[in-house]
């Protein structure tokens, strides 16, 4: 249980900006910093004097700030804005908590820092109340990012939510826009010096947190792992506060009601991300325009310090009205075919190796593009008896898979003593046979990786390496496993198995194609250079470390399509890129839209030159591919939660085509990912398989070599 006294949080609400021409009153801002005060208070137990506040309210609706600090009540002004983060910088010690929730106008000004910008560009930036006065400051976001950087360096773990816009629009009906009234940017000349920092001290420390955000267009902050950034919405979009119940006509950010409304009926502990995944569900089931954004660890714990491990999982996403039938949030486009089975959780279970919790086990009869129907199997068929209710947002966690799918290895203890490179010194010929049974005994039982069989065909060879390491070869010996397992290691053999399974998973998405596809014609995605005109000899791109680039993605299909794009690096790690800085598990692509994204190729440490993969995937439904993503090796399984709880039924049924004698390589993806890995396969089971090539979702892939 984490300790909450040692939680610190900073609160700003501006509902009464005065007499100014951009940005008008609000109504909810103070309310939601109640609401978020009370609950800390409340339900955490947090210490009021831990507890920030700096309020604008309209003094006519003083009456929505019933839970007040013990401190005197702060006007957020921008020099109390800067105080409050440096008495909560010089309060907090490493290892504990900080928490900075604001609630108020997001503002665009002409940038001050054009050398860090770019002439004309403009500084994303939270609005003080006083912003009317003549020549008063926006606090902005080079600022922001050194005040939050000095939290980080000390140690804190902090988390940060903006509950505002980029851009605003008119107040409408009972919801107002959180932003300036006006289209465009501020360019009124303002007060540049800063009472965060030296100019200095701000310029190195936005380009110390830039150098690897490689994102074109940034939503507010530099992305990194160092802290959790919780925003409203994207860049180009609208943060809304609006009367959740009309007839009391109280308003609240659409954001922060719908997260404390989560936190408070949750029956158990959440991550940023599966909070996140819900609350957006609920944005945008009010403002479809307005998607919230999550960046940094998301597998933390809201409000603690642990991160929680999940398997991979899909949701439930409909269930017939007799409980027999139920449909997935993931179809084709996700390797699932006629036959896979899966165990089903209550949405409330985290721990999918306790089988006690399975409530039912389904089988899929029919898989789209984007989606996949299944049955209840019931107990004579190899089911279980159904245990209780089927619910939206159920896990299912994928139980049985093709035979053909196990990925199968050859022991070789035939190595010979000698100089040459496939040949071993002596004192280790006589240790292969007793090396190798030590990782044959730790694959039984494992489900996923098996001993290849007279006469078949082997993924992977082990052996015994010259260095008295274990050795993993696909045709030849892979030379960037690191660390080198070593024999006389005994946790080596496990690590050898971990280290199977993970290259299985990598090497299935370097695979995965639909060249049947009619989306192949429409998609162009090429990769080019600072001025974005497409590099010369596409066939053998090769790039220096660190040399800006921008991947083009355009849209020539009469639909929009969803596109989501993973980088392939020679550590074994797959990570999503986000298309113009957005980290949806997908981008919608309009017709006719082209995005460029800037990129910064890198070479790992070690490495001379390396080849990296750039893959885009295609769908006209949404699906997600950030259960692709993978860790690089040796570095554990990454936690997921329920990734694709942002799915939502579509409206119109996709139909989908193609050869039925196709198997589609994602089916092997999703048997080493998606699977319970302490139930492994039922090998004796026949499998049908019907992944068909299909119309609706299709791949393309970049190669680019990187040196120094």
């Amino acid at each position: 249980m984490t300790d909450l006294t040692n939680f610190h949080a900073l609160l700003i609400g501006i509902d009464f900006y005065g007499e100014n021409d951009l940005y008008g009153n609000l109504r909810g801002c103070v309310a939601d910093i109640d609401l978020v005060a009370a609950y800390l208070q409340n339900s955490l137990q947090v210490p009021q004097s831990n507890i920030w506040k700096l309020t604008s309210p309209f003094e006519e609706d003083s009456s929505l700030s019933k839970v007040r600090s013990a401190r005197k009540e702060v006007k957020p002004t921008y020099e109390n804005i800067v105080n409050a983060f440096n008495q909560i910088t010089t309060t907090a010690k490493a290892g504990e908590q900080v928490y900075i929730h604001y609630s108020g106008h997001g503002g665009q000004a002409l940038t001050i820092y054009p050398e860090l910008k770019g002439e004309g560009l403009d500084d994303e930036s939270i609005v003080p109340c006083d912003i009317g006065s003549s020549g008063n400051r926006y606090l902005r976001d080079v600022e922001i990012a050194t005040l939050i950087k000095r939290l980080t360096d000390k140690g804190c773990i902090v988390t940060v939510i903006f509950d505002s816009c980029h851009s605003g629009g008119a107040t409408r009906g009972d919801c107002a826009i959180r932003g300036s009234e006006y289209e465009g940017i501020d360019t009124a000349a303002r007060n540049q010096e800063s009472l965060v920092a030296s100019r200095q001290e701000l310029l190195d420390n936005w380009q110390i947190l830039t150098k690897n955000d490689s994102n074109e267009s940034r939503a507010w902050l530099p992305k990194t792992e160092d802290y959790v950034f919780l925003a409203a919405c994207r860049p180009s979009e609208k943060a809304y506060e609006y009367a959740v119940s009309n007839s009391s006509g109280k308003r609240n950010g659409a954001l922060t009601y719908w997260m404390i409304d989560t936190l408070s009926s949750s029956t158990s502990p959440l991550t940023y991300r599966s909070l996140y995944n819900r609350v957006k569900n609920m944005v945008q089931s009010k403002f479809p325009q307005q998607l919230p954004m999550l960046t940094g660890n998301g597998d933390r714990q809201v409000f603690g310090v642990d991160t929680e491990f999940n398997p991979y999982a899909v949701n439930v996403v409909k269930v017939s009205d007799d409980r027999q039938e139920i449909t997935l949030d993931a179809g084709l486009a996700q390797g699932l075919s006629k036959g896979t089975s899966f165990a089903i959780y209550p949405v409330n279970v985290k721990d999918f190796a306790d089988k006690t919790q399975q409530i039912a086990i389904v089988e899929i009869t029919e898989s789209q593009a984007d989606k996949s129907t299944a049955k209840i199997v019931d107990a004579a068929a190899g089911g279980i008896e159904v245990k209780g209710k089927i619910e939206l947002d159920a896990a299912a966690v994928m139980l049985g898979v093709p035979v053909d799918l196990i990925s199968k290895v050859r022991f070789f203890d035939q190595k010979q003593a000698g100089e040459k490179e496939n040949e071993l010194p002596s004192e280790l010929v006589n240790q292969q046979t007793a090396a190798l049974e030590k990782v044959r005994q730790a694959i039984n039982g494992n489900g996923w990786v098996m001993e290849v069989k007279e006469g078949e065909e082997a993924h992977y060879q082990i052996a015994v390496g010259r260095d008295g390491e274990y050795e993993i070869s696909i045709g030849m010996p892979l030379e960037n496993l690191r660390p080198k397992l070593t024999i006389d290691d005994s946790e080596a053999p496990k690590k050898v198995v971990e280290r199977l399974v993970h290259l299985a998973k990598y090497q299935s998405v370097q695979a995965l194609s639909n060249p049947a596809s009619d989306l192949n014609d429409y998609i162009e995605f090429e990769l080019c250079d600072v001025n974005k005109q497409p590099l010369a000899n596409a066939e053998n791109l090769t790039l220096q470390t660190g040399t800006v680039s921008y991947l083009k993605v355009k849209n020539n299909y009469s639909q929009p399509l969803n596109i989501a794009v993973l980088d392939l690096v020679p550590t074994w790690k797959i990570s999503q890129i986000p298309i113009q800085g957005d980290n949806s598990p997908f981008f919608a692509l309009q017709p006719n839209q082209q995005a460029y994204t800037k990129l910064r190729l890198r070479l790992g440490d070690g490495y001379q030159q390396a080849k990296e993969s750039l893959k885009i995937f295609v769908t006209k439904g949404l699906a997600n591919f950030q259960w692709l993503t993978l860790p690089a090796i040796d570095s554990g399984l990454e936690s997921r939660g329920n990734l694709n709880s942002y799915l939502e039924e579509k409206a119109q049924e996709l139909k989908t085509r193609g050869n039925a004698e196709k198997i589609n390589p994602l089916n092997h993806l999703l048997s080493q990912i998606g699977a319970d890995i302490d139930n492994p396969p039922d090998i004796s089971r026949e499998f049908v398989l019907e992944s068909e090539p299909d119309e609706e979702w299709t791949t393309q892939q970049i190669q680019v070599t990187v040196t120094q």
